[in-house]
């Protein structure tokens, strides 16, 4: 019966229009929910309801957006960096309506069009496949034309694709599109059984996962027996003596035998880098090695010298700068400046400068003098954004989720865009924001 189907199924997939009739005889899920849920707002915060209301319910566009009627439906978001130092893309089945509610071509376009700002960069793209039910399923030649569509400047940097709570629905397309898809591209796929695996790629809280996904979740794990229960992340552990990663900067400067404002990891990284990283083309946008992030980490966590020279990576400096704004208890901007930057789009161009300089002078000194500093920086980067590509609006694409998140950690498109709009303008106006 089985093979049957693949059978079936492949020759649907060779002829020019695919039936939905094959696809219907795949299994979805052993648990879905038939019933079609509303929009799932409220994991979102209150900053970002209120951008949400703003901009339409569910949407970083406004109502007149060609792409509105798409992004409402946050079936796409960009949720910030992931552990490597990569931009996370996920897309959620479960938030796709039924096939009359939704043209997937225009889907398909959206996608593209958000990717489009991330993919000269290296990103992670993560699906969440429960709530894929035969209403809002697409076609199989629609999973095969968007599969051509996304050419190699989609697929080159993207490192890695993980579908969460796969099904066997998933693993036959897989099986069927095999002949399509690269072999380089099928090193990328990777299954997540449960949500607690997607701990080792990119901190859940920072991730906008629907409810419908949570719940699942959970509802799986309570079926498991308790001998195959799936283990709780440990406690953390108390910061060692040394610790510079998920320390708070006040404590830093603390340990600091100067009582240095600008922390030991944001000196020497800036330091290196602008002896040797202000011509590399795509600086901050590739990568490093796992292994070397988490040993360069361990070393300064232990108190042991770090010296990039000997290792001669640009990029490995990046991450490792990148990763400690990441791994601040809290962001460099604070939680008390969330509200006011997500809504500074709504300041007056010329009383932009001013409320900046009202806004960074609640900071606390440390705060101040490290964001000064790679601010500074980073001017420096993009004064050469002819040779290494990184104009301002680039490095504040990279950098904004770095500076600032929600108290609750989670990233929305509707949340990064002013995040990233207020970084840009750090670096339009520094000279007058820090002349001071």
């Amino acid at each position: 019966m089985a093979s049957d189907l693949l059978v079936d199924l492949q020759d649907d997939l060779a002829g020019e229009d695919t039936p939905n009739s094959a696809l219907d005889q795949l299994k979805l899920s052993p648990m879905e929910d038939k019933q079609w849920p509303p929009d799932d707002t409220a994991s979102l915060s209150k900053s970002e309801t209120d951008i949400a209301k703003q901009f339409g319910q569910g949407s970083h566009l406004k109502w007149d957006d060609p792409y509105y009627d798409i992004a409402r439906h946050q079936i796409v978001e960009v949720a910030g960096d992931d552990n490597y130092g990569r931009k996370v893309i996920v897309f959620s089945a479960c938030r796709m309506p039924p096939h009359h509610e939704l043209d997937h071509h225009k889907l398909l376009m959206y996608l593209k069009h958000t990717l489009d700002q991330y993919v000269e960069s290296d990103y992670t793209l993560i699906y969440f496949h429960h709530g894929l039910t035969s209403e809002n399923k697409p076609s199989l030649s629609w999973l095969r034309d968007a599969y051509r569509e996304f050419d190699r400047k989609y697929k080159k940097n993207i490192k890695a694709l993980y579908i969460v709570h796969p099904t066997m629905f998933v693993r036959t397309l897989l099986i069927l599109f095999k002949p399509l898809i690269s072999f380089k591209f099928g090193r990328k796929l990777n299954y997540i059984n449960y949500l607690s695996e997607l701990e080792d790629i990119v901190k859940c809280e920072q991730l906008v996962i629907p409810t419908r996904v949570r719940d699942y979740d959970e509802k799986i794990k309570a079926s498991l027996k308790p001998t195959a229960q799936v283990p709780r992340s440990p406690p953390s552990s108390p910061p060692l003596p040394h610790q510079q990663f998920g320390v708070a900067l006040s404590e830093l400067k603390k340990r600091s035998p100067n009582k240095e404002d600008v922390p030991l990891v944001m000196r020497e990284t800036i330091s290196f880098l602008s002896e040797h990283g202000l011509q590399t083309e795509g600086i901050f946008r590739r990568s490093a090695n796992v292994t070397l992030v988490k040993n360069i980490q361990h070393k300064y966590n232990s108190g042991e010298a770090v010296n990039f020279s000997q290792m001669e990576d640009v990029h490995l400096a990046a991450v490792i700068l990148k990763t400690f704004l990441r791994e601040l208890p809290e962001p460099l901007l604070t939680y008390q400046l969330y509200n006011d930057i997500v809504n500074f789009h709504n300041v007056e161009s010329t009383s932009q400068v001013s409320a900046i300089h009202s806004m960074l002078k609640t900071l606390p000194e440390e705060n101040y003098a490290s964001l000064k500093f790679l601010i500074q920086f980073l001017v420096q980067v993009s004064a050469q954004c002819e040779v290494n590509k990184m104009n301002n609006t680039n490095l504040a694409v990279v950098f904004g989720p770095n500076l600032l998140w929600g108290r609750d950690a989670a990233m929305t498109l509707s949340a990064i865009g002013p995040i990233n709009n207020y970084t840009r303008t750090l670096l339009d106006q520094h000279a007058e924001i820090f002349s001071h």
